[in-house]
């Protein structure tokens, strides 16, 4: 077995969700490798990764609204709101998500379903460079 390590940065400009699926298909193609498996793991504590419907964006849009709705900003039993008013929410959005993604590939390929995409989801305001560590193993 062989493996692959690689750290990219994603550029986000606000809470939403950033697809990335190209830029871990180009990881795995970068590796050499034909079959195995990709991991990526988000290195913050304000933001996730997801796998998710990517064909209509209404979906992603739904799923934002509804997690704000679970955790909204203005919760008034927060203490830790030294960084803003979305820290906090934002550090319960990644502990109720996810930090780290693997899918297989095979022929170099991710074997994502039809609709799937992998996402880095920002839960905090402002423009953030959020770092990701890929991980190829295979043969």
């Amino acid at each position: 077995m062989s493996v692959h390590q690689a750290s990219i940065t994603v550029a986000t400009e606000g809470p939403g969700t950033y697809e990335i699926t190209d830029r871990l298909a180009a990881e795995v193609r970068r590796s050499g490798l034909s079959r195995g498996l990709v991991n990526l793991f988000c290195r913050h504590t304000s933001c996730s990764l997801v796998i998710f419907e990517n064909a209509d964006p209404s979906a992603r849009v739904d799923l934002e609204a509804w997690l704000d709705r679970l955790v909204p900003a203005d919760d008034p039993c927060f203490s830790h709101t030294a960084e803003g008013p979305d820290d906090m929410p934002g550090h319960i959005k990644m502990a109720l998500t996810r930090t780290s993604e693997s899918v297989p590939f095979a022929e170099g390929r991710l074997m994502l379903g039809s609709w799937q995409g992998v996402f880095l989801w920002e839960h905090r305001t402002g423009s953030h460079q959020r770092g990701l560590i890929v991980t190829v193993l295979g043969e």
